[in-house]
């Protein structure tokens, strides 16, 4: 197996006593982008220094900006069914719990769509629990054809990532071809005594069916995965080293390991208490964990959900964070329900951030950045490695800029009103200059001018 407890538990115990200059060595290389051994991560995790923490952070941040720009990929999870046959102690879905379970027919799912849609959201990640009676792959697929057979006035949803439980070479294959995203899926946990002590029950006990489940999707054609931990389950620190191992393990088999890493923190959940857990990550601690993860895997996407509140999602921004849900539900129906009369029901879990996505893109957008509603790689095959090789060449800012800017004229005249419209056109003012190829940023203009002028969108390089 490529996650080994003891060889992890060696780093940590070694990086211990790493001298102080050893540090300012492995941020040198950090800060050169030259790549980071496991040694030099365990040392990282372990520092203490105020002011190589300072320097962590700074380095992390010259990162982000220097490969994201000031770019923010939006997105919102959509809950199909909360029917689940593990017992994972840490979720509200156990299926020891008692509530009333739902699974949303079509017409519902086709409603949650319409009210995303309405929010101005163009990519989903699609979320279910486990249960192969009542939630099989075929429920799965149908959803997805349901949704992108769904056409707006103001266009549709044009990516759907999916986290599902894991699953067979043969149901990623169908996912691949069902025009798949991203799949998603969290370890949870790396320490393998703590995962099997938090899933006792139930097909997700099976902690190495679960760890390669990557490795059958990658099999099945799906080039694009997207991984992470839950944060308070054991050891942080341990955590982020299995992520990169994790990682290895992919690039070395298949030529490309994550596209993405979330990193949820655990939170209040419906049928559990946080005093059972004992690893729960203080705010230090999980800004410092980002910020090594930049460091680390400086070409990965970060991604943050509304588990955290305005202020953390502010700071991990600027070093580390690339993509943020918005006006989110975790509960199955749960936009519906929200429209109708407030949050009712069975939530996955508790969310920090109240705030309706307009308002979070809104903030966002008087703060500097540029909220993207781009899919593009998606749909023109810029994925796998790929994508990754775009990425570490540079290249793939002469896309990702034009079409973050494209997506927010998009967005500002179909949901904006008039004083966020002018907040966007002055941030796309701004940014016009950024594109350094004289032929992309006219056509970048020209495609916004026929946005703005009659009304034709979905423009994308």
């Amino acid at each position: 197996m490529f996650i080994n407890q003891t060889y992890i538990e060696g780093l940590l115990a070694a990086a211990k006593a790493a001298p102080s200059a050893n540090i300012d060595s492995i941020l040198d290389r950090a800060e050169r982008m030259e790549g980071l051994k496991h040694q030099d991560i365990a040392a990282l995790l372990m520092c203490e220094d105020e002011g190589q923490l300072a320097r962590i952070f700074d380095i992390a941040g010259k990162i982000k900006a220097h490969i994201y720009g000031n770019r923010i990929v939006m997105f919102a999870p959509l809950y199909v069914s909360d029917h689940c046959v593990n017992s994972c102690t840490y979720c509200s879905y156990n299926c020891r719990h008692q509530f009333n379970r739902k699974k949303l027919t079509m017409d519902e799912v086709r409603e949650e769509v319409r009210l995303l849609e309405k929010m101005g959201h163009k990519r989903i990640a699609l979320e279910a629990g486990e249960h192969d009676g009542l939630c099989p792959m075929d429920y799965i697929l149908e959803c997805m054809r349901t949704i992108y057979d769904m056409k707006f006035e103001n266009g549709a949803i044009r990516r759907i990532n999916v986290n599902i439980a894991a699953t067979t070479v043969e149901n990623y294959r169908a996912l691949k071809e069902a025009e798949i995203g991203t799949y998603i899926l969290f370890q949870e946990t790396y320490h393998r005594p703590a995962y099997e002590k938090v899933h006792p029950t139930g097909p997700k006990g099976n902690y190495e069916y679960h760890l390669t489940a990557f490795d059958r999707a990658m099999e099945g054609g799906i080039d694009d995965v997207g991984a992470g931990v839950l944060f308070g389950l054991a050891d942080p620190y341990f955590e982020v080293l299995g992520l990169m191992l994790h990682n290895e393990h992919l690039e070395e088999r298949f030529g490309v390991g994550f596209h993405t890493i979330s990193v949820p923190r655990l939170c209040k959940a419906e049928g559990m208490s946080l005093t059972d857990f004992p690893n729960l990550v203080d705010d230090r601690t999980f800004e410092k964990i980002v910020a090594i993860i930049r460091l680390a895997v400086p070409f990965t996407g970060m991604i943050l959900s509304t588990r955290e509140d305005d202020a953390m999602r502010q700071k991990l921004l600027k070093i580390g964070i690339s993509q943020l849900s918005a006006g989110s539900s975790t509960e199955v129906g749960g936009y519906a329900l929200r429209e109708a009369h407030g949050d009712t029901g069975s939530s996955q879990f508790e969310v920090s951030d109240h705030r309706s996505a307009l308002d979070i893109i809104r903030a966002l957008l008087d703060e500097g950045y540029i909220p993207s509603f781009c899919t593009a790689c998606y749909r023109s095959g810029r994925t796998g490695d790929r994508f990754m090789s775009l990425a570490k060449s540079g290249q793939i800012k002469n896309v990702c800029l034009p079409n973050a800017l494209m997506t927010l004229c998009e967005y500002a005249a179909d949901y904006g009103d008039d004083a966020f419209k002018a907040s966007a056109h002055a941030a796309v003012q701004r940014m016009l200059p950024e594109i350094a190829s004289d032929k992309v940023r006219a056509k970048t203009e020209a495609c916004i001018a026929q946005i703005q002028a009659d009304g034709r969108r979905d423009f994308y390089l």
